[in-house]
């Protein structure tokens, strides 16, 4: 085959991007989760935190946090040469949710994570995902020295559907981001045949 021709069949070849989001509470480990796992250098949108917003963001359970993000987080996973995995962390205070809807366009599904000393931070989360109908898993983000409870506790408190997943993480590690994202693609998969299935059904 000539040279030109192989090159522009190589060129034409369909490129498959999967858009995933990491969503959750402030402080839960969204930009860690996103940074590990993530083969480019991650965009990140992070600010200091400052004396203006502590009447406005609770840091219960994360006092030592200095930053937060205000837009979003990036980062990219290559599958293979024709399949990638891109990341959007969402913001996770409340006065930047007007950000989400956008974020979500598109998306194959979203990382809930859930901070157990703040599991009640999950719920606006989980509620955005349910409403739209987007596939999510919750994965637990276990930090040291909390008290550790097993998915169905943690699925029972959030009072998910029987069939939504819920996995255990530690975000720093990129073994475990990666474990958390397959079983989001595998569990978003089933959900988006069986909802092909009964439309043609």
């Amino acid at each position: 085959m000539d040279s030109a021709l192989s090159d522009a069949a190589v060129q034409e070849t369909p490129v498959l991007a999967l858009k995933i989001l990491v969503a959750g509470g402030f402080g839960v480990g969204k930009t860690t989760l996103v940074g590990s796992v993530s083969e480019i250098r991650p965009l990140r949108t992070e600010e200091q935190l400052t004396a203006a917003g502590r009447g406005v963001d609770d840091l219960g359970g994360v006092e030592q946090k200095r930053t937060t993000t205000v837009a979003m987080d990036f980062g990219r996973i290559t599958i293979r040469d024709d399949l990638s995995v891109y990341l959007f962390g969402t913001p996770g205070q409340d006065r930047f949710w007007f950000l989400w809807d956008e974020l979500a366009q598109g998306a194959l599904g979203a990382v809930v994570l859930a901070d157990t000393r703040r599991l009640t931070d999950c719920f606006p989360a989980v509620d955005f995902f349910e409403h739209r109908g987007i596939p999510f898993v919750v994965a637990v983000n276990r930090f040291a020295g909390t008290r550790g409870f097993r998915p169905e506790e943690v699925s029972r408190a959030l009072d998910l559907d029987g069939d939504t997943p819920v996995v255990m993480c530690d975000a720093r590690h990129r073994s475990s981001g990666k474990e958390v994202l397959i079983n989001l693609v595998e569990y978003a998969g089933r959900v988006h045949a069986a909802r092909l299935l009964a439309e043609v059904g």
